[in-house]
């Protein structure tokens, strides 16, 4: 009996968590029948948890902005490790990363090279800004044989925007990259609360949470104003914003809250956790008022622990998002529309806990991580056999 060759896969991205957070899942799944390395610019120990047998690891530096001398050398590097490797497959996520690995594995002339989009940092640029970036993604598309997107919005976006062809573009499952740990994502009262105490938020008190990375394209400070608005006639509610600072948006959001002072002392910023299911337990209502997104997986991940959504009614969060069901759509910027939808739900106890049921089912029954893991493991089992 002839033993089966294992393939050999190579993932790229820009930085560790990139791989951790949306590829754990597949990359354990995809080295129980291939060789998977990992190429990003890090460190072994921050790939620990991902790297086996059959899982290794190689940096090369890409650095995130544009940088001619440093993406010449990051091509050539790439170059000679994909003609040393012979891999049968190229996978790439983030745009710098895209454009690199998509380049090099086409002069290398890899077989197959995929490429996962994530959402487009052009979507609400104007100007050259906007042209040179969609660009990246067009070179991207056009080098690779293969492109997924983590929406149906997304993927009729791309198209519309004339960045890749239908037929080159498809959407695994319902969507999302890696899907839900549905057995993580639940609630939890002891952790409902411990994180209202470590904050000193009432156990009475109404809470709308976001999470995530608090810059200017998440709308973060249209919320902290919609807040504001809805504090003066709500005093119970609470404000709670977690995940690291870009850009200095702290100052900003500080700028906003501090002329009222009861809203100050109702405004709570914890920085970046890895453990955002406990957050989302302690929260009534989640919030994400973001510019753009690919899919908004943080949105389901809320819906699997019981906590329906106010969004933006953008590309990306509409997938995530069932409207009038799981949460409600605002337009994206509009202030007062946020304030309405938070109004609502706020004083709303029975709509608030039919969404809440729909949520969790919605989560479990289309976006569980199982389901998006088998339809990756039939995807590469359709490519490479």
């Amino acid at each position: 009996m002839i033993k089966k060759t294992r393939k050999k896969i190579c993932i790229v991205a820009t930085i560790p968590f990139a791989l951790q957070a949306f590829m754990c899942v597949h990359i354990a799944m995809l080295s129980e029948q291939n060789e998977v390395t990992l190429i990003t610019n890090g460190s072994e120990r921050e790939l620990q948890t991902l790297l086996s047998e059959h899982v290794q690891f190689i940096n090369v530096n890409v650095a995130r902005k544009i940088s001619l001398f440093s993406d010449l050398h990051a091509l050539l590097n790439l170059y000679l490790i994909f003609r040393k490797n012979h891999f049968d497959v190229v996978h790439s996520l983030m745009p710098k990363t895209g454009l690199l690995a998509m380049l090099v594995a086409c002069m290398a002339r890899v077989p197959y090279r995929i490429h996962t989009f994530t959402g487009q940092v052009w979507a609400n640029k104007v100007g050259f800004s906007r042209w040179g970036l969609k660009t990246m993604d067009k070179i991207i598309a056009a080098c690779a044989t293969g492109l997924l997107a983590d929406s149906f919005s997304q993927r009729t976006f791309l198209i519309e925007q004339g960045i890749v062809p239908d037929q080159k573009i498809m959407v695994l499952g319902s969507g999302s990259v890696c899907g839900v740990d549905v057995d993580r994502f639940q609630f939890n009262s002891h952790a409902r609360k411990l994180r209202r105490a470590e904050s000193g938020i009432p156990d009475d008190a109404f809470v709308f949470l976001f999470l995530g990375r608090v810059n200017q394209d998440k709308g973060v400070q249209d919320l902290t104003q919609a807040f504001i608005n809805v504090n003066k006639r709500l005093p119970h509610t609470h404000l709670l914003v977690v995940g690291p600072d870009e850009s200095e948006m702290d100052r900003v959001l500080q700028k906003i809250v501090a002329p009222s002072f009861t809203s100050a002392s109702h405004f709570h910023r914890i920085g970046f956790t890895d453990k955002p299911e406990e957050y989302m337990s302690c929260a009534d209502v989640f919030c994400l008022p973001s510019y753009r997104e690919g899919f908004g997986s943080v949105i389901v991940e809320a819906a699997a622990v019981g906590v329906p959504a106010v969004a933006s009614r953008i590309y990306g969060l509409v997938d995530a998002v069932s409207h009038g069901e799981t949460g409600i759509l605002h337009e994206v910027k509009n202030i007062q529309q946020i304030e309405e939808a938070l109004l609502l739900l706020a004083t709303d106890k029975t709509l608030r806990s039919s969404m809440s049921r729909k949520a969790i089912q919605r989560a479990h029954t289309y976006f569980r991580q199982d389901i998006v893991i088998n339809e990756m493991r039939q995807y590469y089992h359709a490519l490479l056999n």
